[in-house]
């Protein structure tokens, strides 16, 4: 009689969910180290290739034959299992949404070998996207294995997927809100207690694995000047456009492969594994996801240089995502944001109108402008690119780079890239999952129409039913007097194959379904 009131009076789900993060985080982090070890030494070998192809051009044959084995071999990968392709984070935004569903083992194999040639051979995609996937199939393998329900299975998957950005990046506070803010779209305690736990143990994982230095650590980092601020409105207004083109020409780059009929869905990897050939053995320094020209464009460059490292890395880029591979574009993002940082920069020390002491610091803006404006998440941006680089310098300046790019895009239109990329894949892949009951958590903002309502006064969607209202740490049993107040978060039941209807219908419900 005392345990069962000690068990009454105690809340244990956040500690028992914190504590399946963690397990999740320790797996995952495992996992997506062994898989950066492998890109690393994958790399090594090829740039060892190109280098014996420059003193020997008759091991030029070899290399092509070797390059169309692995565009045959990660073709099939892709074959046998469609959702390893592209980057990974809009198949786990789709599942966690209820659109997709995948089987977990099928995938984790499939995208650690595939991810790991493509993006080893030098190819312009990053190990981010793949290494959320990577974490989301352990989240959900280790939900599966240990029976739990679709909701609970939903938050082990968030975990798991913000444990591989963590792994990925050493970035464990940018990596969960990653997950809140672009993927899972929820900011419940549940969801990002566990997120962050899981993020936590894999970040320790891979600082064994890769040591405590941060994954973009630079030197000569200046607190900028309050009369250089107009700068930061100016390239943020810059990086808009630029990520606006980005986003325009990423979700085009896969219909352009359509013109090259003979070559099947699942090969079409042959023609950037036989394009970055020449690029291997003229410009090896340019090759990869873009850590190593990130860190290298602190040395000065010439404008001429920088205006063609843009273009090759742009242009490739968009030919390496467009085949399908599996890969990122998470760390293309940030190279290319490095680049227009320093472009940037440089032009100004030219016209003698920014000191040159700033180039550094610019680099810096740049990626998190870009990023905030393509992914339209700010507050991921400020504090990934904070957490990256090691230094707190920069906080004000990230948060107005960053919130004028958004804007930008915002106005233009854009979408946050990965929800593009996630209707354009639902287009192609939806599937039937089943009558299984689901819940759906919505929060209620300020400014909603849900906002100060009774729950008898709405119309409530069909198919579905309010279940709880939970306003901080109270769960509400709703009945029609309830008043909603902005804080809330809306717990509904539904059948699980209508959960993905059932969010449009309440963000239509509340007023913010453009956003």
């Amino acid at each position: 009689m005392v345990k069962s009131g000690i068990r009454e009076r105690l809340n244990l789900t956040n500690l028992i969910f914190i504590l399946r993060g963690l397990a999740i985080g320790l797996i995952t982090g495992v996992v997506v180290s062994l898989f950066r070890l492998a890109i690393i030494y994958i790399f090594k070998l090829f740039i060892y290739f190109y280098h014996l192809i420059n003193q020997n051009m008759w091991l030029l044959i070899p290399m092509v034959f070797l390059s169309f084995l692995m565009a045959l071999g990660i073709g099939t990968l892709m074959k046998q299992e469609p959702n390893i392709m592209g980057s990974g984070i809009p198949q786990v935004e789709g599942q966690l949404a209820g659109n997709l569903e995948m089987h977990w083992w099928s995938v984790l194999w499939r995208k650690f070998i595939g991810g790991a040639l493509g993006i080893g051979s030098g190819l312009f995609l990053g190990r981010e996207g793949p290494s959320i996937q990577l974490g989301a199939a352990v989240g959900q393998g280790f939900a599966e294995m240990t029976k739990h329900t679709e909701s609970e299975r939903r938050i082990l998957i968030a975990g798991g997927g913000a444990a591989g950005l963590s792994a990925a990046f050493n970035a464990p506070i940018a990596s969960t809100l990653f997950i809140l803010e672009e993927v899972y779209h929820n900011f419940s305690p549940l969801i990002w207690t566990t997120a962050l736990a899981s993020s936590i143990s894999a970040n320790y994982i891979s600082l064994h694995f890769f040591g405590l230095k941060p994954a973009l650590q630079m030197i000569n980092i200046q607190t900028l000047a309050l009369p250089q601020y107009g700068h930061l409105i100016v390239l943020g207004l810059v990086l808009g456009l630029l990520g606006y083109l980005y986003q325009v020409v990423l979700l085009r780059a896969t219909d352009l492969y359509n013109i090259l009929h003979k070559i099947p869905v699942f090969y079409r990897s042959i023609v950037p594994f036989i394009l970055v050939i020449p690029i291997g053995l003229y410009l090896p320094q340019t090759l990869g996801g873009g850590n190593t020209i990130i860190l290298s464009l602190v040395d000065s460059k010439a404008l001429t240089v920088l205006l063609g490292l843009f273009l090759l890395r742009f242009i490739f880029s968009m030919i390496s995502y467009g085949s399908g591979l599996p890969g990122g574009i998470f760390l293309p993002i940030l190279t290319l944001g490095a680049i227009i940082g320093a472009t940037y920069a440089t032009s100004m020390t030219v016209l003698g109108i920014l000191p040159a002491k700033y180039l550094t610091d610019f680099i810096i803006f740049g990626m998190a402008g870009y990023f905030a404006g393509i992914g339209k998440a700010p507050f991921t941006a400020i504090l990934l690119i904070t957490e990256m680089v090691g230094s707190l310098h920069h906080l004000m300046p990230l948060a107005i780079i960053s919130l004028v790019s958004f804007v930008v895009v915002d106005v233009l239109g854009g979408a946050p890239i990965y929800d593009s990329l996630l209707k354009k894949l639902i287009g192609q892949n939806e599937i039937d999952l089943g009558g299984k009951k689901d819940r759906l958590e919505t929060p209620i903002f300020a400014g909603s129409k849900l906002e100060n309502k009774k729950v008898l006064e709405l119309d409530w969607p069909e198919n579905s039913l309010l279940i709880t209202v939970r306003r901080g740490e109270k769960q509400l049993i709703p009945h029609g007097e309830t008043i909603l107040k902005a804080g809330d978060t809306l717990v509904l039941l539904t059948e699980h194959q209508n959960r993905a209807n059932l969010r449009t219908e309440m963000d239509a419900l509340s007023g913010f379904e453009s956003l």
